[in-house]
């Protein structure tokens, strides 16, 4: 262990491969298309599966299209100590979002075999399929996909997942084959750019992710009266879009009001007939609620209902909510966490303990294994936009402690 912990990976390697992975897909204006299983997303993924096989990994795909880059330990039937993210981007994204963890764990075990160095748990480094859209790589990973309707994996650029799989070597058909157990998989790690402000606003330089928050999701339809602006006192107007105002003033203070920091938001809303004289007479709106207690988010929706039926009451209109997502929050395993705050001390690093309130493969990763994150900064919270940014040092930084991360369970968990 003495000679593994003067480690250290070569930050500006691992730069510069971020930087060259970013012309794929590059727009005019400095975004990155890089959809999943478009001519971009395969031009990317052969290219990581080339540094996958320089770096001395055995590479394959599965039946979920996930590209596994495997680098062999000293314990024959171990499982391995896996990593990973995602090289997909949404329409306008930017260079780090997911490329930081695959690259990161790259370089991880490029910087181990130029030691001549192996763990006695193999490393994989995991390519997750159509992270930014159906989730098919996690969620074929830890079984969760539901084989009778395909149509939910939907990919944005609009083919079957069926044949978007085929392109790219996986096989809807044998999807289970995908799935992984804890006696495969000892711990996942993902290294991710925070999304956000907070480790940047607080000058601190390594985010020790607590979980992955759950997320509920409903579609609210408030129906009024719709009128003449002029004509109809105030006192008889149903006007759905002054309760729709109600309702949105109430998602926001629930939030607000509770000690766990959940988040909440209404961020789609159309209004009918949505003209200037008349009094509105249906709304639609979204709700977006998320946090790392399942029990909290079902308070919060038990809240908003009773809120929302005094609303309806209030202003003569009628609301109903439909159900449109609910996705259980998954928590990081404490052994993990612990191992990232070790090193973040030995290496001198400033941290922090915080959720991640966006999706991420872990979150799917730790149904099935123990799971831990690390994030660095992203400056000014940026993400999803070609002007997202992570300073080279914080990369480097942050792939140095995922590198001991690693080391540290290798030696925690039995082969």
């Amino acid at each position: 262990m003495a000679v593994l912990s003067k480690i250290l990976v070569d930050g500006d390697r691992l730069n510069k491969n971020i930087d060259r992975l970013a012309t794929i897909g590059k727009l005019a204006n400095g975004d990155i298309c890089r959809l999943a299983f478009t001519p971009e997303d395969l031009q990317a993924r052969y290219r990581v599966q080339q540094w996958m096989i320089d770096a001395g990994m055995g590479v394959r795909t599965d039946a979920a299209g996930n590209l596994i880059g495997r680098y062999e330990g000293l314990v024959p039937g171990a499982p391995a100590l896996a990593t990973g993210s995602h090289i997909d981007t949404v329409p306008s994204g930017g260079s780090y979002d997911g490329v930081l963890g695959v690259l990161a764990g790259i370089e991880v075990v490029r910087s181990l075999r130029e030691q001549n160095l192996r763990l006695k748990h193999p490393i994989e480094v995991i390519v997750f399929t159509d992270e930014e859209s159906s989730m098919i790589g996690g969620q074929g990973m830890a079984g969760t996909v539901v084989l009778e309707a395909p149509e939910r994996y939907q990919p944005k650029i609009g083919k079957p997942i069926q044949d978007c799989l085929d392109s790219i070597g996986g096989d809807w058909d044998h999807l289970p084959s995908a799935r992984r157990s804890r006696s495969e998989v000892a711990a996942f790690v993902e290294l991710h750019v925070e999304q956000g402000p907070v480790l940047e606003q607080g000058g601190v330089e390594i985010g020790i992710v607590q979980g992955v928050v759950g997320m509920l999701r409903k579609s609210i339809t408030i129906t009024g009266q719709a009128n003449h602006a002029g004509t109809t006192p105030m006192d008889a107007r149903q006007d759905a879009l002054v309760a729709a105002a109600q309702v949105i003033l109430a998602v926001q203070q629930t939030a607000l009001n509770l000690p766990s920091q959940p988040v909440a938001t209404v961020g789609f809303l159309t209004v009918a007939p949505n003209a200037v004289n008349i009094v509105p007479g249906r709304v639609e709106l979204s709700i977006d609620l998320r946090d790392l207690s399942q029990a909290c988010l079902e308070a919060m929706m038990t809240q908003l209902q009773d809120e929302m039926a005094a609303i309806a009451a209030a202003t003569h209109t009628q609301i109903h909510l439909t159900p449109i997502l609910c996705v259980e929050p998954t928590l990081a395993a404490p052994a993990v966490q612990q191992a990232i705050t070790d090193v973040c001390q030995e290496l001198g690093l400033s941290y922090c303990h915080l959720p991640s309130r966006a999706g991420h493969d872990a979150m799917e990763l730790g149904r099935i294994t123990d799971m831990g994150m690390i994030f660095v900064p992203s400056e000014a919270g940026l993400s999803h936009s070609g002007e997202e940014y992570t300073s080279a040092e914080h990369c480097t930084q942050g792939a140095n402690v995922l590198l001991h991360t690693l080391l540290h369970l290798d030696e925690i968990y039995q082969c």
